[in-house]
């Protein structure tokens, strides 16, 4: 069987807990921040766990190797 290549950009977006838990950084971050509060911004950073069972399932096949490290 040949190795599965990972889609880069998934796993860039997506990281796993040590717990197992698929965790997932916010979008716009980074275009048009001079008009954000600082408030906004710093809440940018922090990462969300991901509920929905249909993207966990798209992230494990388009990234199958990012639960490994």
């Amino acid at each position: 069987m040949p190795k599965i290549k990972t889609h880069k950009a998934t796993a860039k977006r997506f990281k796993y807990t040590s717990t197992g838990k698929l965790m997932r950084t916010k979008g716009g971050k980074s275009h048009l921040r001079r008009k954000k509060s600082k408030r906004v911004k710093y809440l940018f950073d922090e990462m969300l766990e991901v509920t929905d069972r249909r993207t966990i399932r798209r992230v494990r096949t388009l990234a199958p190797y990012l639960k490994k490290k």
